[in-house]
C-alpha cells in the first residue's frame, strides 16, 4: 500500500531522517511484525511500532488483563481489566493509529501453529516471560528464517539481543540458554520496576525498525545488559554455539 498524503504528514518527523526517507517509511508501511506477549515488554513494542507506521501487527497472548498489570503494561487500562491482552492492546492501537492493521490471536500457539504464522512475517518480537515459550519461538523463527528480537526484564535488570537466522554467524536463543534455569525468575514472584520494561520494550521496537528499514546495525552477535539502578548498559559478545540444542540451528 502506497503512503497517502495524510500518512506522509503523520510520519514526517521520521521521513525527515535521511536514513529513513520515504522509502524507509514505505518499508515500515508494508511490514508485518508478530509480537508474542502483550504485557510489560509487548505493550511499548506494539505502541511504538504502530506509532512509527508499521502497517500490520499480529498479537499473540492468551492472558487477560489484571489490575496488577497496569503498573507497567501501558497498552492496557482500568476499563479493560478482564479483557484478553491481545484484544486490549489492539484497542489501544486503534486509538493511536487506525491505519495499522492488527490481527489478534488469543490462544497459546504450539510449534506447528506458530511456524505457520511466520510464513509472511518480517520480524518476530519475543515479549514473553517463560523459557518454554522462548524456546518454541526461537525454533519457529529459525525454521522460517525470520529475525527475532528478544528481551527480558526482572527486578532492576534487563537484557536485549537480536537473533537472525539469515546471518550464518548469528547465535540463537538456545546458544544463550541451552536449558531452563531451575530458579527461573518472573515478575509475579520477584517484582519489576515499572519503567524498566518500557526501556527494554522500546529498545525492542527500535531493533525491529532497524531490521525492517536496514538502518544501522542490529544487535546480532551481541547482548546488551541494562542495570536500572545505575542507569548503565553493558554490551557482551555472543557467539553461536556449535553444540546448540536448537534442531534448526547448525551452530558455527
Amino acid at each position: 500500500m502506497i503512503l497517502n498524503d495524510s500518512q506522509l504528514l503523520q510520519y514526517s518527523r521520521q521521513i525527515m531522517l535521511p536514513e529513513i526517507d520515504i522509502s524507509g517509511q514505505q518499508r515500515l508501511q508494508n511490514a508485518r511484525v508478530l509480537i508474542v506477549g502483550l504485557g510489560g515488554l509487548g505493550s511499548p513494542v506494539a505502541l511504538y511500532l504502530a506509532a512509527a507506521g508499521v502497517g500490520s501487527l499480529i498479537f499473540i497472548d492468551d492472558d487477560d488483563v489484571e489490575l496488577s498489570n497496569l503498573q507497567r503494561q501501558i497498552a492496557h487500562n482500568a476499563e479493560r481489566v478482564g479483557s484478553n491482552k491481545a484484544a486490549s492492546a489492539a484497542q489501544a492501537i486503534s486509538e493511536l493509529n487506525p491505519s495499522t492493521h492488527v490481527t489478534c490471536i488469543s490462544q497459546r500457539q504450539d510449534a506447528v501453529h506458530l511456524a505457520a504464522r511466520l510464513a509472511d512475517v518480517d520480524v518476530v518480537v519475543d515479549a514473553t516471560d517463560s523459557f518454554a515459550s522462548r524456546v518454541v519461538i526461537n525454533q519457529a523463527c529459525w525454521q522460517a528464517r525470520v529475525p527475532l528480537v528478544s528481551a527480558a526484564a526482572i527486578r532492576w535488570e534487563g537484557q536485549l539481543t537480536v537473533f537472525d537466522p539469515r546471518d550464518a554467524t548469528s547465535p540463537c536463543y538456545q546458544c544463550l540458554y541451552s536449558e531452563a534455569n531451575e530458579g527461573e525468575l518472573n515478575c509475579s514472584e520477584n517484582g519489576v520496576i515499572a519503567p524498566l520494561v518500557g526501556i527494554l520494550g522500546t529498545s525492542q521496537a527500535l531493533e525491529a525498525i532497524k531490521l525492517i528499514t536496514g538502518v544501522g546495525r542490529p544487535l546480532v552477535g551481541k547482548i546488551n545488559y541494562f542495570d536500572a539502578k545505575d542507569n548503565e548498559w553493558r554490551t557482551m559478545r555472543l557467539a553461536a554455539d556449535p553444540n546448540c540444542s536448537n534442531p534448526f540451528h547448525s551452530g558455527i
